[in-house]
């Protein structure tokens, strides 16, 4: 496994030195479906295939409970391509990914109008 210095080849001036589909080798779908929200968490399971340093870096974040959004904000990269290195990471056990829970609230029919007719009166 690559040490975590090894991570992404980002220039200051120039950004990432190496494009994102050479990160998940060219592929451009995750074999695992996810949300931008959903939230990722590391098993603790050491992978047994050999990593890329996305890979790393991706799994050392998800210590805590982690969005797929968060997770590509701070790998600099897009959301797909960070779908791709999280569906690794979930196909050898290293991490699980979860649907992000929302609370049963019933809507407001009354707010929702008052919403809307705010807006058209903008409009």
């Amino acid at each position: 496994m690559p040490a975590p210095q090894d991570g992404p080849l980002l220039d200051d001036a120039a950004g990432r030195l190496i494009r994102p589909y050479t990160i998940s080798n060219g592929r451009t779908r995750p074999t695992t479906a996810f949300d931008l929200l959903s939230l990722i968490m590391a098993t603790g399971i050491e992978p047994d295939v050999p990593l890329g340093p996305e890979h790393t870096i991706a799994l050392g974040m998800c210590e805590g409970p982690m969005s797929v959004a968060e997770i590509a904000a701070h790998l600099r990269l897009p959301a797909v391509v960070a779908k791709v290195i999280l569906s690794d990471l979930v196909a050898c056990g290293a991490v699980t990914a979860h649907a992000p829970a929302f609370h049963d609230m019933p809507t407001d029919r009354s707010l929702l109008e008052a919403v809307l007719d705010g807006l058209r009166r903008q409009l």
